[in-house]
């Protein structure tokens, strides 16, 4: 539980939201929020009858029932500006996102190779990246996202989303995702359903799987031992994906489990919070 203090307080920012005006029924002012307006958050909306929504300048995706979905990075300023066309109106209304505070991790004991990759390791992680951040940019109509999300597998919490990570001594970019430690072996399901986008064996990620939610949403899975799953499968929540392993750049078994809405890395902990069903079958 102490690992978890840092995003904790961000729950007291979990609310339904009603953004405008206080009338009842399906009028273009009437914006609804649900989720946290604090760095790292994943928030889903629904503004019916309008027909753009747009974050700070950047158009965001929305169905035929006026959902969307946007988030906030670790680093996120404060001040922020949700716009919507409604009913040929421009809706404009200020968001304030809290921020936070994230621990420090240190990790110790990783093969230096793994840390400082030597040169002849930064073509594979050129093409493993861009591989990532193709299957993560990938567009669909899915609406899996709305469904919740649970946890991928059972275990302890190892690592947090946004804590500062010294590894062998060096500081090094912030952990992005919520690490699940438990044996090897252990089963890793689908958070949410989707399509898979990406199947793969990667230097420091080990086995990885990405899986696309629609609206821009995506799950990145760690460190697998192995992977049941293929590429351009269609997965429901709490479907087999592959099971808990140590492969890539990790000290013991566990899955790291990312989430991103587009090229926005969003903590896991804050889109579970949003969930009436939070662990894993």
């Amino acid at each position: 539980m102490k690992a978890l203090r840092g995003w904790l307080p961000v729950l007291f920012a979990l609310a339904c939201l009603a953004v405008g005006s206080a009338a009842a029924g399906d009028r273009p002012e009437r914006i609804t929020l649900h989720g946290a307006l604090a760095q790292g958050g994943l928030v889903i909306g629904r503004a019916p009858g309008c027909v753009t929504v747009r974050l700070d300048g950047r158009r965001i995706a929305i169905d035929g029932q006026g959902r969307f979905v946007f988030g906030f990075g670790r680093d996120a300023a404060p001040a922020h500006v949700l716009e919507a066309v409604c009913g040929g109106r421009t809706v404009r209304r200020p968001l304030t996102v809290a921020s936070r505070r994230f621990p420090v991790e240190r990790i110790d004991g990783l093969p230096e190779r793994s840390v400082t990759l030597p040169p002849a390791d930064l073509a594979r992680r050129r093409k493993e990246i861009a591989a990532i951040m193709a299957a993560r940019a990938a567009r669909s109509a899915l609406d899996e996202v709305f469904t919740g999300f649970i946890r991928p597998a059972k275990g302890r919490i190892s690592g947090v989303y946004g804590a500062q990570r010294i590894l062998n001594g060096k500081p090094r970019t912030p952990h992005y995702g919520l690490d699940i430690a438990a044996p090897e072996g252990t089963p890793v399901v689908a958070p949410a359903g989707g399509i898979v986008r990406l199947v793969g064996d990667f230097l420091l990620e080990g086995r990885i799987v990405v899986i696309d939610h629609g609206m821009g949403v995506t799950s990145t899975l760690f460190h697998l031992k192995d992977i049941v799953v293929r590429g351009d499968e269609r997965v429901r929540q709490g479907q087999l994906i592959g099971h808990i392993g140590r492969t890539g750049r990790a000290t013991g078994p566990h899955v790291d489990w990312r989430v991103n809405w587009g090229d926005v890395r969003i903590d896991p902990a804050l889109v579970l919070a949003l969930s009436p069903r939070k662990a894993a079958p």
